[in-house]
């Protein structure tokens, strides 16, 4: 769904039989998506053992730069989203980011190739300490870092709202069969997003595993070079909406001059505040957003004073803002509350990609007798049970939930995503209860002073935390993604995507913070984590993190119930439901209103 201007294509081209957007070009958008995920799974999925049994890192250091990397990356998907939405589009915004990646992925195959850029290999004895990698060694590593954030940071914002682009909502029928192509878009989505990765997770990590990490590195790199030449192709069908011009800007803007009239007092009849249809004509091509209630203190900003325009009549952006700029940046703030709830949940699911594949490799992984799984590949059961619960919620859940609520979403985002959170809350609690049971068995074998020895424990028993973080994120992920497209303002719609991704940025961060406070404070008395898990307590960090999603459920229910959801003129105007039955009139999502108006 375009939310701007199309590039021109030429005259009567948009009539012919290449006319762009529509169905034929999900198979190029999906293509694409299926080969970066897919490299960049095999980039991450584990990049722990490369730290540790290449570089020679610690266990706390390559966790630390794990969670440092997850988040970077991540924040840099907000600078993506700013140019994508501000001054290249979505499309460049896209190819940009496939380069730079490529880029990354390249230096992290010479560094798997090249016997210079790794230190020594440690020595059998334990006896002996391991050479840790050299800062010319690290520098290659960062680099190839530092690549893949600022891809990351061009793709991730622009593929969801570029997908969603190539349908014109007016053209397709009824709101609410437009809702439901919605809702099963952003199913495809993750469900395409984890079918790579389940192929990554088996295929690159057993080839890391066993062959070696020059291919390991390389078979991904190859998929992105096939997913930019692949997305190419498709040139001429795409929809390519324009920029609509920097958003921060203009949430700059009211900030601004909310400020300089803080003085003013707000009038009763909002009708006197500053309107301008022409000038908001490119940034709400689907409907200009209503005034609320709630923040009237930025109101101010859309009040009109003596200087506040030009002699030519145009309002000066800095010292006058129309509502519906205002209300954009109200309909931001709104929505970050909720959107916090999905950091916690980022933070409880770093563990999986560090200190869970740790554990993994004291445990026995045989399958049968000359078949042993990769610790990393244990994530499988995480995508796979995504995969299979997304299916599950799309043919069987969601019918249910109609039948017993009569509406026609069945369940709606803010529903789903509580449902995952409190799944999640699970998930973590197992992993506790799981590594309670590995330290004991170790310790009842003798081997708590033995790191390397094998714990006489089946691998398989850190299956229900993976499969627990499946299904949570099958409800909780989803459903933020579509609640942040859907209730951002229609200019913010790659800057919407961007947050969704920031909640990974924040919870890799707070992760590390958790990591290097809970380190420094059990130091004295125990040590929690430390490279000797066998001695070391895991689970009671895993019991920490528990205790901290209880409360952070109980923050997302009441941002939840205090919350207003975004109105739209053109509801009012038509006097029908909206597009996706959210977008309707004010009102508070709590007592009174009930969840059935979330339809």
């Amino acid at each position: 769904m375009a939310t701007a201007t199309v590039e021109s294509q030429g005259d009567g081209e948009q009539n012919n039989k290449w006319k762009q957007g529509g169905y034929k070009t999900l198979p190029f958008i999906m293509a694409n998506e299926i080969c970066d995920r897919f490299a960049t799974a095999g980039f991450n999925a584990n990049l722990i053992s490369y730290l540790t049994q290449q570089l020679n890192m610690t266990l706390v250091d390559a966790s630390n730069t794990l969670t440092n990397f997850g988040g970077t990356t991540s924040l840099a998907v907000v600078l993506g989203a700013f140019f994508a939405d501000s001054y290249i589009g979505r499309f460049w915004s896209i190819v940009a980011g496939s380069l730079f990646y490529q880029v990354g992925m390249l230096s992290l195959v010479l560094s798997a190739v090249v016997p210079s850029l790794r230190p020594p290999p440690c020595s059998p004895s334990p006896a002996t300490t391991c050479q840790r990698a050299s800062g010319g060694q690290l520098a290659v590593l960062y680099v190839s870092m530092a690549c893949t954030c600022l891809g990351t940071g061009g793709i991730r914002p622009s593929v969801v709202a570029f997908g969603a682009d190539q349908f014109d909502e007016q053209q397709q029928g009824a709101a609410e069969a437009w809702a439901n192509r919605k809702r099963r878009y952003f199913n495809v989505y993750f469900f395409t997003m984890g079918s790579a990765a389940l192929l990554a997770l088996t295929l690159v990590v057993y080839i890391q595993d066993n062959v070696g990490w020059g291919w390991g590195f390389g078979i991904p790199a190859i998929s992105m070079f096939v997913s930019i030449l692949v997305f190419l192709v498709a040139y001429p069908l795409y929809v390519r909406a324009k920029p609509g011009g920097s958003p921060f800007t203009r949430l700059a803007q009211v900030l601004v001059a909310a400020f300089r009239k803080r003085n003013a007092a707000v009038p009763e009849d909002t009708g006197l505040l500053y309107q301008d249809k022409e000038l908001d004509a490119l940034i709400s091509t689907k409907g200009r957003l209503l005034h609320t209630d709630k923040l009237r203190f930025l109101d101010r900003a859309a009040i009109v004073t003596p200087g506040d325009v030009s002699d030519s009549g145009q309002p000066k952006p800095w010292r006058l803002s129309t509502v519906h700029r205002v209300e954009e940046l109200k309909s931001l703030a709104r929505l970050l509350p909720i959107w916090s709830a999905g950091i916690i949940l980022a933070t409880a699911g770093s563990h999986n990609g560090s200190f869970t594949i740790m554990q993994a490799r004291t445990m026995e992984r045989h399958i049968t007798r000359n078949v042993e799984i990769p610790p990393a590949t244990l994530a499988i059961f995480t995508t796979g049970t995504t995969l299979v619960s997304i299916i599950l919620y799309d043919r069987v859940f969601l019918p249910l939930a109609r039948r017993a609520t009569g509406l026609p979403s069945g369940v709606t985002y803010f529903q789903r995503m509580g449902i995952g959170l409190t799944i999640a809350i699970f998930g973590v609690a197992s992993a506790a209860l799981v590594e309670t049971k590995r330290r004991g068995t170790a310790a009842a074998h003798g081997l708590l002073d033995s790191p390397k020895t094998v714990v006489p424990m089946s691998v398989f028993w850190l299956v229900p935390q993976y499969a627990i973080h499946g299904i949570a994120d099958a409800f909780a992920s989803v459903g933020q993604m579509e609640f942040l497209y859907d209730q951002a303002p229609e200019s913010m719609r790659s800057t919407a995507v961007a947050l969704f991704w920031l909640c990974g940025s924040f919870g890799s961060y707070l992760s590390t913070v958790l990591v290097t406070v809970v380190q420094r404070a059990t130091r004295e008395h125990g040590d929690w984590l430390q490279d000797n898990i066998n001695r070391g307590r895991i689970d009671n960090y895993y019991w920490l993190i528990t205790f901290i999603m209880v409360l952070n459920l109980g923050h997302y229910l009441c941002c939840f119930y205090f919350y207003t959801l975004k109105p739209l003129e053109v509801a009012q105007e038509h006097g029908d439901r909206d597009r996706d039955s959210e977008l309707l009139p004010p009102h508070k999502n709590g007592a009174g209103n009930g969840v059935g108006m979330m339809a």
